[in-house]
Protein backbone atom coordinates (compact mmCIF):
# COMPACT_ATOMS: atom_id res chain seq x y z
CA UNK A 1 0.00 0.00 0.00
CA UNK A 2 1.59 3.41 -0.87
CA UNK A 3 1.75 5.82 1.84
CA UNK A 4 2.24 9.08 0.04
CA UNK A 5 -0.64 11.99 0.21
CA UNK A 6 -3.79 10.54 -1.84
CA UNK A 7 -6.24 12.82 -3.97
CA UNK A 8 -8.66 10.61 -2.47
CA UNK A 9 -9.48 7.53 0.16
CA UNK A 10 -12.66 6.04 0.60
CA UNK A 11 -13.62 4.39 3.63
CA UNK A 12 -16.16 1.46 3.54
CA UNK A 13 -17.29 -0.39 0.41
CA UNK A 14 -21.23 -1.23 -0.75
CA UNK A 15 -22.80 0.60 -3.49
CA UNK A 16 -21.91 3.85 -2.33
CA UNK A 17 -18.17 3.32 -2.04
CA UNK A 18 -17.58 1.17 -4.52
CA UNK A 19 -19.70 3.74 -6.94
CA UNK A 20 -17.45 6.75 -5.55
CA UNK A 21 -14.49 4.16 -6.73
CA UNK A 22 -15.88 4.04 -10.32
CA UNK A 23 -16.40 7.52 -10.59
CA UNK A 24 -13.22 9.09 -8.85
CA UNK A 25 -10.77 6.22 -10.81
CA UNK A 26 -12.55 7.32 -14.45
CA UNK A 27 -11.44 11.19 -13.17
CA UNK A 28 -8.03 9.92 -12.83
CA UNK A 29 -7.57 10.21 -9.51
CA UNK A 30 -6.50 6.83 -8.13
CA UNK A 31 -8.23 6.36 -5.15
CA UNK A 32 -7.43 4.15 -2.03
CA UNK A 33 -11.02 1.79 -1.20
CA UNK A 34 -9.93 0.93 2.16
CA UNK A 35 -12.71 -1.93 2.69
CA UNK A 36 -12.89 -3.09 6.09
CA UNK A 37 -13.92 -6.43 7.58
CA UNK A 38 -17.43 -6.73 4.98
CA UNK A 39 -16.35 -5.55 1.78
CA UNK A 40 -19.03 -5.26 -0.31
CA UNK A 41 -21.28 -4.73 2.78
CA UNK A 42 -25.07 -5.40 3.62
CA UNK A 43 -25.78 -6.72 0.12
CA UNK A 44 -23.14 -9.59 0.40
CA UNK A 45 -25.21 -11.44 2.92
CA UNK A 46 -28.22 -10.24 1.08
CA UNK A 47 -29.28 -13.53 -1.99
CA UNK A 48 -31.28 -12.16 -4.94
CA UNK A 49 -31.31 -8.54 -5.94
CA UNK A 50 -34.23 -7.59 -8.33
CA UNK A 51 -34.59 -3.68 -7.77
CA UNK A 52 -30.81 -2.69 -9.09
CA UNK A 53 -31.58 -1.22 -12.45
CA UNK A 54 -30.08 -2.97 -15.14
CA UNK A 55 -30.63 -6.68 -13.90
CA UNK A 56 -34.02 -7.68 -15.58
CA UNK A 57 -33.28 -11.30 -14.10
CA UNK A 58 -31.75 -10.14 -11.05
CA UNK A 59 -28.47 -10.94 -9.48
CA UNK A 60 -27.02 -12.42 -6.53
CA UNK A 61 -26.01 -9.41 -4.17
CA UNK A 62 -21.94 -10.90 -3.45
CA UNK A 63 -21.76 -11.29 -7.44
CA UNK A 64 -23.12 -7.47 -7.89
CA UNK A 65 -20.35 -6.08 -5.36
CA UNK A 66 -17.92 -8.33 -7.23
CA UNK A 67 -18.62 -6.93 -10.38
CA UNK A 68 -18.51 -3.40 -9.39
CA UNK A 69 -15.01 -3.94 -7.35
CA UNK A 70 -14.16 -5.71 -10.42
CA UNK A 71 -15.16 -2.63 -12.71
CA UNK A 72 -13.51 -0.19 -10.48
CA UNK A 73 -10.28 -1.97 -10.36
CA UNK A 74 -10.46 -1.61 -13.69
CA UNK A 75 -10.08 2.29 -13.85
CA UNK A 76 -7.42 1.90 -11.68
CA UNK A 77 -9.26 1.93 -8.03
CA UNK A 78 -6.92 -0.13 -5.13
CA UNK A 79 -9.11 -1.68 -2.87
CA UNK A 80 -7.06 -2.90 0.37
CA UNK A 81 -8.87 -5.52 2.60
CA UNK A 82 -8.14 -3.28 6.02
CA UNK A 83 -10.16 -1.77 8.47
CA UNK A 84 -9.64 2.08 9.46
CA UNK A 85 -8.97 2.34 13.45
CA UNK A 86 -8.21 6.19 13.88
CA UNK A 87 -8.85 9.30 12.15
CA UNK A 88 -7.69 12.78 12.20
CA UNK A 89 -9.17 15.33 10.04
CA UNK A 90 -8.46 18.45 12.03
CA UNK A 91 -5.74 19.70 9.28
CA UNK A 92 -5.89 20.18 5.63
CA UNK A 93 -4.41 16.78 5.24
CA UNK A 94 -6.51 13.83 6.64
CA UNK A 95 -4.77 11.19 8.15
CA UNK A 96 -5.87 8.10 8.92
CA UNK A 97 -4.58 4.79 10.75
CA UNK A 98 -5.22 0.86 9.64
CA UNK A 99 -5.61 -2.47 11.52
CA UNK A 100 -1.98 -3.05 9.86
CA UNK A 101 -0.51 0.10 11.45
CA UNK A 102 -0.17 1.89 8.01
CA UNK A 103 -0.65 5.46 8.20
CA UNK A 104 -2.59 7.16 4.94
CA UNK A 105 -2.84 10.65 4.34
CA UNK A 106 -5.51 11.66 1.84
CA UNK A 107 -6.57 15.46 0.63
CA UNK A 108 -10.13 14.25 0.65
CA UNK A 109 -11.96 11.23 2.04
CA UNK A 110 -15.52 9.86 1.02
CA UNK A 111 -17.26 7.95 3.73
CA UNK A 112 -18.97 5.22 3.07
CA UNK A 113 -18.72 2.41 6.14
CA UNK A 114 -22.74 2.10 5.97
CA UNK A 115 -25.27 1.19 8.92
CA UNK A 116 -25.73 -2.05 10.53
CA UNK A 117 -29.29 -3.27 10.71
CA UNK A 118 -30.01 -4.30 14.51
CA UNK A 119 -30.52 -7.94 14.81
CA UNK A 120 -31.95 -9.82 17.93
CA UNK A 121 -28.75 -12.01 18.85
CA UNK A 122 -30.58 -15.06 18.12
CA UNK A 123 -29.40 -19.19 17.03
CA UNK A 124 -28.51 -19.34 13.76
CA UNK A 125 -29.49 -15.59 12.72
CA UNK A 126 -26.64 -15.51 10.22
CA UNK A 127 -27.09 -19.02 8.96
CA UNK A 128 -30.52 -17.80 8.45
CA UNK A 129 -30.19 -14.40 6.81
CA UNK A 130 -31.47 -14.38 3.14
CA UNK A 131 -32.99 -17.54 3.82
CA UNK A 132 -36.20 -16.76 5.13
CA UNK A 133 -35.06 -14.11 7.48
CA UNK A 134 -34.29 -10.60 6.32
CA UNK A 135 -33.28 -6.98 7.64
CA UNK A 136 -34.94 -4.69 4.50
CA UNK A 137 -38.83 -5.45 3.54
CA UNK A 138 -38.53 -3.36 0.30
CA UNK A 139 -35.29 -5.23 -0.72
CA UNK A 140 -37.10 -9.00 -0.12
CA UNK A 141 -40.66 -8.34 0.21
CA UNK A 142 -41.39 -9.18 -3.18
CA UNK A 143 -40.01 -12.63 -3.13
CA UNK A 144 -43.00 -13.45 -0.09
CA UNK A 145 -45.80 -12.24 -2.38
CA UNK A 146 -48.41 -14.14 -1.08
CA UNK A 147 -47.33 -15.98 1.66
CA UNK A 148 -47.41 -15.18 5.32
CA UNK A 149 -44.68 -13.40 6.99
CA UNK A 150 -43.77 -11.67 10.18
CA UNK A 151 -42.44 -8.30 11.36
CA UNK A 152 -40.61 -7.74 14.59
CA UNK A 153 -40.42 -3.95 16.22
CA UNK A 154 -42.37 -1.32 17.85
CA UNK A 155 -41.76 2.01 15.89
CA UNK A 156 -42.31 3.31 12.50
CA UNK A 157 -39.56 1.33 10.72
CA UNK A 158 -41.90 -1.67 11.83
CA UNK A 159 -45.18 0.03 11.12
CA UNK A 160 -44.05 0.77 7.76
CA UNK A 161 -42.43 -2.67 6.92
CA UNK A 162 -45.42 -4.17 7.84
CA UNK A 163 -47.83 -2.18 6.26
CA UNK A 164 -45.72 -2.18 2.79
CA UNK A 165 -45.46 -6.03 3.30
CA UNK A 166 -49.37 -6.34 3.48
CA UNK A 167 -49.80 -4.89 -0.14
CA UNK A 168 -47.67 -8.14 -1.13
CA UNK A 169 -48.42 -10.83 1.86
CA UNK A 170 -51.77 -12.93 2.26
CA UNK A 171 -50.86 -12.83 6.04
CA UNK A 172 -48.65 -10.29 8.02
CA UNK A 173 -47.81 -10.64 12.20
CA UNK A 174 -46.23 -7.87 13.71
CA UNK A 175 -44.92 -8.85 17.17
CA UNK A 176 -43.75 -6.60 19.74
CA UNK A 177 -42.02 -7.06 22.89
CA UNK A 178 -44.56 -4.21 24.86
CA UNK A 179 -48.57 -3.52 24.66
CA UNK A 180 -48.18 0.12 23.76
CA UNK A 181 -45.68 1.24 20.67
CA UNK A 182 -43.04 3.50 19.87
CA UNK A 183 -44.24 4.42 16.57
CA UNK A 184 -46.24 7.41 15.83
CA UNK A 185 -50.00 7.70 16.43
CA UNK A 186 -50.61 7.93 12.69
CA UNK A 187 -48.37 5.14 11.07
CA UNK A 188 -49.80 2.42 14.01
CA UNK A 189 -53.53 3.31 13.62
CA UNK A 190 -52.76 2.78 9.86
CA UNK A 191 -51.55 -0.60 10.17
CA UNK A 192 -53.53 -1.21 12.36
CA UNK A 193 -56.16 -0.22 9.95
CA UNK A 194 -55.02 -3.13 7.51
CA UNK A 195 -57.08 -6.21 7.61
CA UNK A 196 -53.97 -8.40 6.63
CA UNK A 197 -51.83 -7.34 9.55
CA UNK A 198 -51.86 -9.27 12.95
CA UNK A 199 -50.42 -7.54 16.10
CA UNK A 200 -49.21 -10.07 18.86
CA UNK A 201 -48.43 -8.17 22.17
CA UNK A 202 -46.63 -8.47 24.63
CA UNK A 203 -44.21 -11.06 22.85
CA UNK A 204 -40.79 -11.22 21.97
CA UNK A 205 -38.96 -13.80 19.51
CA UNK A 206 -37.34 -16.81 21.52
CA UNK A 207 -36.00 -18.81 18.97
CA UNK A 208 -35.99 -19.39 15.32
CA UNK A 209 -37.54 -22.17 13.70
CA UNK A 210 -36.42 -23.99 10.44
CA UNK A 211 -34.89 -26.70 8.78
CA UNK A 212 -31.26 -27.61 6.97
CA UNK A 213 -32.21 -24.96 4.36
CA UNK A 214 -34.46 -22.05 5.36
CA UNK A 215 -36.72 -20.61 8.29
CA UNK A 216 -40.09 -21.80 9.00
CA UNK A 217 -41.32 -19.81 11.67
CA UNK A 218 -40.47 -18.54 15.13
CA UNK A 219 -41.16 -19.11 18.84
CA UNK A 220 -42.06 -16.16 20.51
CA UNK A 221 -42.24 -16.11 24.55
CA UNK A 222 -44.74 -13.58 26.31
CA UNK A 223 -43.04 -11.35 28.14
CA UNK A 224 -45.33 -10.70 31.07
CA UNK A 225 -46.90 -14.32 31.72
CA UNK A 226 -44.00 -17.26 32.57
CA UNK A 227 -44.05 -19.70 30.44
CA UNK A 228 -46.28 -18.54 27.95
CA UNK A 229 -45.15 -20.05 23.98
CA UNK A 230 -45.99 -19.79 20.79
CA UNK A 231 -44.79 -21.97 17.77
CA UNK A 232 -46.06 -19.83 14.70
CA UNK A 233 -45.07 -20.83 11.03
CA UNK A 234 -43.89 -18.58 8.34
CA UNK A 235 -42.55 -17.84 5.20
CA UNK A 236 -40.64 -15.41 6.02
CA UNK A 237 -38.95 -12.85 8.90
CA UNK A 238 -38.32 -9.24 9.09
CA UNK A 239 -36.32 -7.40 11.25
CA UNK A 240 -37.36 -3.73 11.83
CA UNK A 241 -35.61 -2.77 15.13
CA UNK A 242 -33.83 -0.15 13.55
CA UNK A 243 -29.97 0.35 12.26
CA UNK A 244 -26.65 1.44 13.96
CA UNK A 245 -24.72 3.90 11.80
CA UNK A 246 -21.05 3.04 11.32
CA UNK A 247 -19.76 6.48 12.38
CA UNK A 248 -18.00 6.66 15.92
CA UNK A 249 -14.88 6.43 14.25
CA UNK A 250 -15.31 9.47 12.63
CA UNK A 251 -16.32 11.54 15.59
CA UNK A 252 -15.86 14.57 16.11
CA UNK A 253 -14.75 15.32 12.72
CA UNK A 254 -17.67 15.50 11.14
CA UNK A 255 -21.06 16.32 12.86
CA UNK A 256 -23.93 13.60 13.09
CA UNK A 257 -27.64 13.71 14.32
CA UNK A 258 -29.19 11.98 17.08
CA UNK A 259 -29.42 8.36 15.51
CA UNK A 260 -25.54 8.32 14.76
CA UNK A 261 -26.00 9.09 10.84
CA UNK A 262 -23.46 11.78 9.36
CA UNK A 263 -25.16 14.49 8.55
CA UNK A 264 -24.77 16.18 4.97
CA UNK A 265 -25.32 18.98 3.31
CA UNK A 266 -25.34 19.77 -0.31
CA UNK A 267 -25.99 16.42 -1.55
CA UNK A 268 -22.68 14.87 -0.12
CA UNK A 269 -20.57 17.49 1.94
CA UNK A 270 -20.26 17.18 5.69
CA UNK A 271 -19.52 19.56 8.43
CA UNK A 272 -15.54 19.37 7.42
CA UNK A 273 -14.11 20.75 4.33
CA UNK A 274 -13.05 17.74 2.02
CA UNK A 275 -14.76 15.03 3.97
CA UNK A 276 -18.21 13.69 1.87
CA UNK A 277 -20.40 10.69 3.09
CA UNK A 278 -22.47 8.50 0.67
CA UNK A 279 -24.25 6.02 1.12
CA UNK A 280 -26.64 4.52 4.61
CA UNK A 281 -23.83 6.33 6.49
CA UNK A 282 -25.75 9.70 5.66
CA UNK A 283 -29.18 8.03 4.72
CA UNK A 284 -31.69 7.37 7.54
CA UNK A 285 -34.42 7.17 4.96
CA UNK A 286 -34.34 4.67 2.56
CA UNK A 287 -31.22 3.04 2.53
CA UNK A 288 -31.38 1.05 -0.99
CA UNK A 289 -28.80 0.20 -2.73
CA UNK A 290 -29.45 2.22 -5.59
CA UNK A 291 -29.81 5.34 -3.72
CA UNK A 292 -26.63 4.57 -1.93
CA UNK A 293 -24.71 4.23 -5.33
CA UNK A 294 -26.22 7.35 -6.15
CA UNK A 295 -24.80 9.60 -3.14
CA UNK A 296 -21.69 7.18 -4.04
CA UNK A 297 -21.21 9.26 -7.60
CA UNK A 298 -22.46 13.05 -6.28
CA UNK A 299 -19.69 12.40 -3.82
CA UNK A 300 -17.12 11.39 -5.99
CA UNK A 301 -17.94 14.43 -8.33
CA UNK A 302 -18.06 16.72 -5.04
CA UNK A 303 -14.56 15.41 -3.98
CA UNK A 304 -13.47 16.18 -7.90
CA UNK A 305 -14.42 19.81 -7.61
CA UNK A 306 -13.26 20.05 -4.40
CA UNK A 307 -9.61 18.98 -5.21
CA UNK A 308 -9.93 21.20 -8.68
CA UNK A 309 -10.58 24.10 -6.21
CA UNK A 310 -7.30 23.63 -4.46
CA UNK A 311 -5.28 24.04 -7.31
CA UNK A 312 -7.18 27.61 -8.68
Amino acid sequence: MTTHIKDVVIVGTGPAGLTAAIYAARAGLSPLVLAGLQHGGQLTITTEVENFPGFKEGILGPQLMMDMTQQAERFGAEIVHEEVTEVDFSADIKMMKTSSHTEIRAKTVIISTGATARTLGLKNEAKLMGHGLSTCATCDGFFYKGKKVMVVGGGDSAMEEASYLAKLCSEVILVHRRRHFRASKIMTERAQGIKNIQFFTPYEINALLHNDKELTGAQLKSTEENNKYLDITVDGLFYAIGHTPNSKIFLPYVEIDDNGYVKVTDFTKTSTQGIFAAGDIADPTFKQAITAAGMGCQAAIQAQHYLESLST
